[in-house]
């Protein structure tokens, strides 16, 4: 039986939890005089507080993705949610977590500001969790396991029996970052978020629909982690611009997938394109909105790019990603400005 009281840190559960204005008077969209926050009163769009729980934002969230408002929580981009997970349930000198490289950088750095011992475990050779690594590597100290999937470089979704197993075997809580999600034709997790108590589940309005600068990051768990993070949060973490612009972008549903498909659309253009490339020696199969590459030389050809007008990724230091490069699918425009590049070069 997995038990989250178990996980929690001791001055976590202990915690009293900051009250505002607006957790104190929840009705702050009725016509009312409003002198409770300290808020200048002359009207300009912003000069009010935001709503700390971004209702209207879940709101539209829980429609869309079919999930209760109670097990949502909205942060400010999805490093801080990924952040308040550490706070709420790592011990500082104490506990550890699982990371599997190649894997999104942030993990590591999180794990560093926190405290907290970072264990990693490659991934294999075909860039999978090594399921019984990880099992091994685990202790009772093991808090959190993070799973990045689409994985960030490497574009792959990672085997759904591997994730089945480390759901159900990970003595700790298990991340599912799926910052990628919506440009691969693997079912989102979300799907069975029921049916695991230990599982998290991040998203995020920055790569599919287009809103990197708002910094929108989403969790989605069981209504008691939602809770936890709740408890922990900064009361205004997510500014009444960005509940704004998130809130417009999530219901032009519609807009978003004709983009998620022209991305997709040219994802496959470039990567029969990039197979006559006479210096790519292999294509990485991917479900996100980029494409890993060896090359024969990453820095070099990183350099000459650059030259040349164009900003890709070398992942050349990243483990078992010697002479990578990592390019974002662009626009058709941009898109053929890299080919006719790489080609001339």
């Amino acid at each position: 039986m997995f038990e989250i009281e178990k996980l929690i840190r001791e001055n976590i559960k202990a915690l009293k939890p900051y009250s505002s204005a607006r957790d104190e008077f929840k009705e702050f969209t009725a016509n009312m005089v409003f002198l409770d926050a300290n808020e200048n009163p002359f009207e300009n769009g912003v000069n009010r507080y935001p709503d700390p729980q971004q209702i209207a934002v879940k709101t539209a969230l829980s429609k869309l993705k079919e999930i209760p408002l109670s097990q949502i929580l909205l942060g400010n981009g999805s490093d801080e949610v990924l952040d308040l997970i550490y706070r709420a349930f790592c011990e500082p000198k104490t506990d550890n977590v699982i990371t599997l490289p190649p894997t999104y950088g942030m993990y590591k750095v999180l794990a560093n500001i926190n405290n907290v011992e970072e264990r990693e475990v490659l991934l294999t050779d075909k860039f999978q969790p090594n399921v019984k690594e990880i099992l091994n590597v685990a202790d009772r100290y093991s808090k959190i396991l993070f799973l990045c999937s689409p994985n960030n470089p490497t574009g792959n979704s990672f085997s759904n029996e591997s994730v089945e197993i480390l759901l159900k075997s990970f003595p700790g809580l298990v991340v599912i970052d799926e910052a990628y999600i919506d440009f691969s034709s693997e079912i989102s997790w979300l799907q069975r978020l029921d049916e695991f108590p230990n599982l998290i589940i991040t998203q995020t309005l920055s790569k599919a629909y287009g809103m990197a600068g708002i910094r929108l990051g989403i969790c989605y768990a069981s209504l008691e982690i939602i809770a936890v993070l709740n408890k922990i949060k900064p009361p205004y973490n997510v500014n009444e611009l960005t509940q704004q612009r998130a809130l417009r972008r999530i219901l032009t549903k519609n807009k978003v997938q004709k983009e998620v498909d022209k991305i997709l659309e040219q994802r496959e253009k470039l990567i029969q394109k990039l197979k006559s490339v006479a210096f790519v020696e292999e294509i990485y199969p991917t479900d996100a909105n980029f494409i890993l590459i060896k090359v024969d030389d990453a820095s070099k050809r990183y350099e000459q790019l650059l030259n040349k007008g164009i900003v890709i990724r070398n992942r050349t230091t990243q483990p078992l990603c010697e002479n990578t490069l990592r390019l974002t699918v662009g626009t058709t425009s941009e898109n053929i400005k890299l080919i006719k590049a790489l080609n001339e070069l």
